[in-house]
């Protein structure tokens, strides 16, 4: 049976994915709206829409940065959790660790 640290860390754990995948969603929402906005800029051809257009990409530009940002977090985060997870499998249920006898030489 896991141990109340262990259910608090994957929560944690959980709520911090979560978090972070709802901020990627709202980035790309965004990107959505940016991309049909450029689409119909270039579209019309009017020149004051084409040259709005060099300052939606930079706004486009620096979101997909942010979003590259938060999946190496997530990324990060993710390893740093089952490096976690993985340590504590070594501890057995009862809360006795594993020990391991070195062979003698």
């Amino acid at each position: 049976m896991e141990g109340n640290g262990g259910a608090q860390l994957d929560g944690k754990v959980m709520q911090t994915f979560q978090k972070s995948f709802v901020q990627v969603q709202s980035i790309l929402d965004q990107n959505r709206l940016l991309i049909n906005e450029i689409n119909q800029n270039h579209e019309s051809k009017i020149p004051d829409n084409l040259s709005r257009n060099v300052g939606l990409i930079r706004e486009l530009n620096n979101n997909i940065k942010k979003v590259v940002d938060l999946y190496s977090d997530l990324s990060s985060n993710f390893s740093r959790s089952i490096d976690v997870n993985s340590s504590e499998g070594d501890s057995r249920s009862d809360g006795k660790g594993v020990q391991k006898r070195n062979r003698p030489g």
